[in-house]
Order: C-alpha cells, then structure tokens, then sequence
C-alpha cells in the first residue's frame, strides 16, 4: 500500500471515466438516468447517492482505516446518524467535556426519552470503567476534547467499551487521520465534521461517519437516504479537495500551534495554556503514543486582571468565529459561543470557564501571530 500522503494526494484523482479529467468533477445532477425501470444503477437519485460524494467517502474511509463511510451534511448529522441506529431507550456514555453541539444533541435526545446518557470523565481510564458498570449501547469519545484538549487512552476505552457491549465511536475532528487513526486503536467507528480540518477551508458544511462493519454501514446509508441528510454534490467536491493537502496543513499548523503553546506558557500574563505537545500537560505523553501530531487547536486561561473579550477583540490575525482546522487563525470564547447551549453547571462540571479562550491555528507565519497574540495581551493588560 502506498503512503498516506500519496493516498490523500491522489484522492479522486483520474476517477472521471467520461472524460477522463485529472480532478473528479463536481456532480450537481439530483437524478440519474436508468436503462429500465427494474434496473438498480450505483446512482439515481441524489439524496441516496451520487458521484461526488461516493469519492468523497471512499477516500475518507481509505484514510481512516474503515470499510466505508457515510457522508453527510453536517458533523452533527453524522453524529445523530449513529444515534439512529440505536435501540429506544439505550445506554450512552459520553465524555462530561464534549463539544456543545454534540452535547446539546444528545441532552434533547434523553429529554424526549430516546436515550440514557451518562457523561464521564472520559480521560480517566477508571471514570470510563465505572460509567460502563450497567453496560452501554454506544460509548462516544472525543480526543482531544474541544476545548480543552483531554486526552483519552481510546486502545484502553475500546476494551472497556466491547467488553460492556457498547459500539465505540471516535469523534476525531481535532486531528482528522492525518494525525490520528482510531480505527487502529480499536475503535468501532470514527466521526468527523468534515467542516473542519478535512476540508480545511471554512468553505463548505459536512461531516462522515467511517464505519468497520459492512452491516453497520449499510444501515447508516439507509438512515441517511430515509432521513435525507446526505452531503450535497459541491460540498462533496470541496470536502474532497480539502484531504489532498490534508496531511501538509495538518503538519504544519500543529508545529505552529506548539510554537505559540511554547510561547503562551511562558508568559506570566497567560495563566494556563491546554495543549497536549506541552510536555507538562497530563496527556502528553499519552498523545505522543497514539497521535502522529498534537494538533491546530490550543486553548488558555489568561491571568485573572485581564478580559478574554478584550484580548479576542484585539487580535487582528486571529478571527472571532466559532469554527477550527480551516487555514486562517481563528479565536473563540467556548462559555459564551461554541459552548453557550450548556447550562452553566454543565460548563462548570466539564471544567469550561468564562474565561477560556480557544485558539485554532493557521497557515500564517507563526512569529507573526506570536506578535498578534502580544499585541493583544498587552492591550487587555492596559484597558
């Protein structure tokens, strides 16, 4: 097999047997043609299936390990695509500091009475143990976490997980498999907002669920045809253009990520810094065994005289939005933005402050966004 640079390189490249073009083509037809009523084509109707989107997920699912995927429109539809499948009533565990969508998603499903869920400390091997005690249906994971960058032992979770009776799925948005394969770790299956590192552009909207068991992925194409939340043709396309420079971008703004962690940890105006490459951060090492990278994303506590809103409005290299991965740097304030759907004690338990800023790193010249991130502090230190 060859490498995985050469794998996302070459992804839906010289895959056009109509014309033979270099880069598949973008597929914006909603109907395909059949010879006869009876015959079954690979696509003919675009909610089920079209072109684009079949690349799209065969190359992710190449990447990650699996037997195929799921492409769909968003990472939460991905996510509520391998709820679906579950029976009423079942058991769920999921990381207590999940990302607020996800959260969110699963707190409505509970409150409807379509599922238990208990929340764990998901990177303490015990918390996990104990939270399966009853057995589950699905353990969910999330590592490194969003925002605050835990790091759960997924090859120690899967077993905990199979041996209850759970389906064990890996949201690896943070890292994508540039940078981590949960698959090889044990894992069931791996999410991904598609939106983020793997497209890398902050120019399309999507998510994949990479499934191993070729039941299981059959009966997630058939909730995503019945539910109709299959990814659409342009975003197909641009999803996979994203994966071709995946593994350079994913490189290079994790070497740049731990340039500014460095830098941040070492100011006395900046009272702490949450990135697993710091090698005084409680899952470095574990990260550095499972993780080929430590990722784009960090997040920081400033020191308690200084305003997080200020220093986000003062930076002009970093963008206040709520997304990550994409090339451009880009700051949050996870308590009031990513994260605002939580109840204040949920935010508390999981350890998300009002003062926690998160940093996506970009392509940008890092020294020069050390020199914004100064700029900054310096200004929050004097307003």
């Amino acid at each position: 097999m060859t490498g995985f640079d050469t794998r996302a390189a070459r992804a839906g490249i010289n895959r056009d047997p109509a014309h033979r073009a270099i880069t598949a083509p973008i597929h914006l037809s909603s109907a395909y043609a059949r010879e006869t009523p009876e015959t079954v084509t690979d696509f003919d109707y675009a909610r089920t299936a079209h072109p684009g989107r079949a690349l799209f997920e065969e190359s992710i699912a190449e990447l990650e390990g699996g037997v195929g995927a799921v492409a769909t429109a968003s990472g939460m539809a991905a996510i509520d695509l391998l709820l679906n499948d579950l029976p009423h009533g079942a058991r769920i565990v999921a990381p207590v500091d999940a990302y607020g969508g996800t959260r969110r998603l699963l707190d409505a499903r509970a409150a409807g009475g379509r599922f238990e869920v208990i929340y764990a400390r998901s990177w303490e091997t015990g918390a996990i143990e104990a939270a399966l005690a009853k057995g589950a249906a699905l353990l969910i994971l999330e590592t490194p976490s969003n925002p605050l960058l835990r790091i759960t032992d997924i090859a120690a979770a899967a077993r905990l997980g199979k041996a209850a009776g759970a389906l064990v799925a890996v949201d690896n948005t943070l890292l994508s498999p540039a940078l981590q394969r949960p698959i090889e770790l044990g894992a069931d299956c791996v999410i991904h907002s598609a939106t983020k590192l793997i497209n890398g552009h902050s120019d399309m909207v999507g998510g994949v669920l990479v499934e191993t068991d070729p039941k299981r992925l059959d009966r997630h194409r058939w909730w995503a045809n019945a539910a109709g939340t299959g990814l659409a043709g342009f975003d197909a396309f641009l999803a996979l253009r994203g994966i071709r420079t995946l593994p350079v971008r994913a490189r290079t703004q994790s070497a740049a990520a731990l340039d500014i962690a460095q830098w941040l940890a070492s100011r006395p105006d900046v009272a702490a810094v949450h990135y697993p490459g710091l090698a005084g951060h409680p899952g470095h090492e574990l990260a550095a065994r499972q993780q080929s990278g430590f990722g784009v994303v960090l997040s920081l506590e400033l020191a308690p005289d200084l305003d997080p809103r200020i220093f986000a409005k003062r930076l002009a290299l970093f963008t206040l939005a709520q997304s990550l991965g994409g090339v451009e740097s880009l700051v949050s304030l996870p308590a009031s933005m990513t994260h605002a759907s939580m109840t204040e004690a949920a935010r508390a338990e999981a350890g998300i402050s009002d003062g926690l800023v998160r940093l996506s790193v970009g392509l940008e010249d890092s020294a020069d966004l050390v020199a914004d991130l100064e700029a900054a502090l310096t200004a929050a230190a004097t307003t």
